[in-house]
């Protein structure tokens, strides 16, 4: 035998294989910075696992999946680990660490998913039960949906998570609405030991679900979800709580009128059941249509609502300004764009005041922002709160006020590539303060808590999120624009007083940052009313169009709407249609950025920029941003509708009143 080879190999024992998946952010050990920590009262031992729990099937060992005894339909979580304690979320079921099992073969990586289909619960529950029994009336259900869709309620099942009973009056959705709905009805963390709390979501209308009557008929592909989620103590529950959510599901982004909505109708359901269902559509039927600038006195429950209805999406509604007949009460009048006005929002940012005004740059530049909270009542109210202080400037990004990891649109929107142009994301899982990490701007909400002991320890008593420290990081944006100096003062004086100082403090900085949005696009209307053909052109080409016969390809009123959101390329040199061909509509001349900023430099702008430099700078980098192409768009139609002489929509006209006056001339 050489000499340089053993006489017999000396082999290891056989190992198994293991997969692994205790790095996920659902299974933290025992920690201060968890929002699980303090929900070991809620301990109880759950095997099973949501089909779209935030650890993937592919993390783990299925074992032999001939053998194995779960229920139909379901996709089992496999025991891990045991700990001391157990953590709860009502969200997702297989939070508790399942007791240690000896270990066997993986087959995860070798044999393909079968999914076991020997046990299913064919049987309803109770509450199921009693919404398929409520009578629907067509003519009602119609006028009802003039307003909402539906309310849903969505019960946890110990199996499958939150999941959706029933939806009254019945519209059809597909298993990914279903599944988005159920799980942003749900905290993903807990909140208290028994109580309420409402919240609010946005969650995509899927484009290749079937169509037909009994579809969901959305305005722009998205339902609004308003949601008020209770949990008290059952002992005849196996997790020792009752979990219920029910979700007003609209059209309509109306987060002020619908959040006081679903205020009163929660507790009014929890107290006499399903037949609430039934009395609040049949209430809701009764209203008025919702038009575009009334003041409407909706009935509700035993309540009357006074709601304003703005004439659009972007047109601010001032409390100053408002149609009520006596001084505006944010506890008895509802502006229905608004965010809730009550608890007083100043709260929300008192980490971040000073900040403010980078955040609101952020905003007008179509930043994406990450918004973490440590309720979903905080992020809603928050993204919409943010929302609401860019008009009259157009959205022009996605907003979701809160987002789980659930959503079916998790891996489009949270992924490592550069987030989208004014994404604003309301999250309360700490898993995506790591997921996130090359996010530019992150806004964590709340009180800046002092600590003397290590600079990441939080008390959860004090409302500090599981996720960043409260308070604003960027790590791109430098300020542009002054801060103003005495208001600062005033909200941090109102941040120690009671809840009038802390409202009243709220409403001025809402009053501020909206008018710097206004005072933004100044500039802006001025070189746009130079685009505008002159009299003797617009006389020239009415009389052209005149002495035409009348056809659909020579009428005015037949032109095509300008494109809503032109590329830079039209905006910028496309020659559009010049006003004395009579064969073509009047349009705004070419928009010239170079035209612009000299336009800018010449007369300046109302908001008090540190320098010129940096004026020139802001206005470079928001004539490239999508806000700027939604908002062109918005002033072609306008324009173009007046000169062509059709009736302009006050919804329009409301939302672009600089460039009014000078259309009349």
């Amino acid at each position: 035998m050489p000499p340089n080879v053993p006489a017999q190999l000396n082999l290891e024992p056989p190992q198994y294989e293991e997969d692994i998946g205790d790095l996920s952010p659902y299974l933290p050990l025992p920690s201060s910075t968890s929002s699980r920590a303090s929900s070991a009262t809620l301990g109880s031992s759950i095997s099973a696992s949501s089909p779209r729990n935030a650890l993937s099937e592919d993390e783990f060992d299925f074992g032999d999946p001939f053998n194995d005894t779960t229920s139909p339909g379901s996709v089992e979580t496999p025991k891990r680990p045991n700990f001391s304690l157990q953590y709860t979320s009502p969200s997702s079921p297989s939070l508790a660490s399942p007791q240690v099992n000896p270990r066997r073969l993986s087959r995860s990586q070798t044999l393909p998913r079968i999914y076991n289909t020997a046990r299913e619960n064919t049987q309803p529950r109770v509450i199921a039960t009693e919404i398929n029994a409520l009578a629907v009336d067509p003519a009602s259900t119609e006028k009802m949906r003039r307003w909402i869709l539906g309310i849903a309620v969505v019960e946890f099942d110990i199996d499958s998570g939150p999941v959706v009973d029933g939806i009254y009056p019945p519209f059809q959705l597909v298993p990914a609405e279903s599944e988005n709905i159920a799980f942003c009805a749900f905290p993903d963390s807990l909140q208290f030991d028994q109580g309420s709390q409402s919240h609010s979501f946005r969650v995509r209308q899927q484009v290749n679900g079937p169509s037909g009557e009994d579809r969901a008929q959305t305005e722009d592909g998205f339902m609004y979800g308003f949601a008020h989620f209770m949990q008290r103590r059952d002992s005849s529950s196996k997790r020792g709580y009752q979990q219920r959510s029910l979700v007003i599901l609209t059209q309509h982004q109306y987060p002020a009128l619908f959040s006081s909505v679903v205020a009163i109708f929660g507790p009014l359901f929890e107290a006499h059941g399903t037949p609430m269902l039934e009395a609040a559509c049949h209430n809701i039927a009764t209203w008025p249509d919702p038009t575009p600038g009334e003041t409407l006195e909706l009935g509700f429950l035993g309540t009357v609502l006074q709601v304003e209805i703005p004439h659009s999406l972007d047109v601010q509604q001032v409390t100053e300004t408002s149609s009520f007949n006596e001084k505006y009460d944010p506890k008895s009048h509802i502006l229905a764009t608004t965010a809730p006005f009550l608890p007083p929002p100043l709260l929300l940012f008192e980490a971040a005041l000073s900040n403010l005004w980078s955040i609101w740059e952020c905003l007008v530049l179509c930043e994406p922002i990450l918004v973490f909270g440590s309720s979903p009542a905080q992020t809603s109210q928050a993204v919409w709160w943010l929302r609401d202080l860019l008009r009259p400037i157009p959205l022009a990004g996605d907003i979701r006020p809160y987002f789980t990891m659930q959503d079916s649109d998790h891996m489009q929107l949270v992924n490592k590539l550069p987030p989208k142009a004014g994404l604003l994301l309301g999250v309360t899982n700490p898993f995506f303060e790591k997921s996130c990490t090359h996010w530019p701007h992150v806004l964590s909400l709340g009180r800046r808590i002092q600590s003397s002991h290590s600079p990441r320890q939080r008390s959860p008593t004090l409302g500090a999120p599981a996720g960043p420290p409260p308070g604003w990081k960027t790590k791109t944006h430098k300020r542009y624009i002054s801060k103003d100096r005495a208001l600062l003062k005033q909200l941090e004086n109102a941040v120690k007083g009671d809840e009038k100082a802390r409202l009243g403090a709220s409403l001025a900085l809402r009053r501020h940052f909206c008018s710097r949005s206004t005072q933004l696009i100044t500039p802006l209307a001025r070189y746009l009313n130079t685009l505008i053909p002159s009299p003797s052109e617009v006389h020239h080409a009415r009389n052209a169009s005149s002495a035409l016969p009348r056809s659909s390809s020579s009428s005015p009123f037949s032109s095509p709407a300008p494109s809503p959101l032109p590329s830079s390329s039209s905006r910028m040199g496309l020659t559009p249609l010049q006003g004395h061909n009579s064969n073509k509509p009047l349009r705004l001349k070419p928009f010239n950025s170079a035209n612009f900023i000299s336009s800018l430099k010449a007369h300046g702008s109302v908001l008090p920029f540190k320098s010129t430099s940096k004026m020139v700078e802001f206005y470079q980098r928001w004539l490239k941003s999508p806000a700027f192409g939604a908002w062109l768009a918005q002033q072609e139609q306008i324009v173009q509708t007046v000169l062509n002489g059709a009736a302009l929509p006050s919804s329009t006209s409301a939302a672009s009143p600089n460039v009014m006056p000078l259309l009349t001339r």
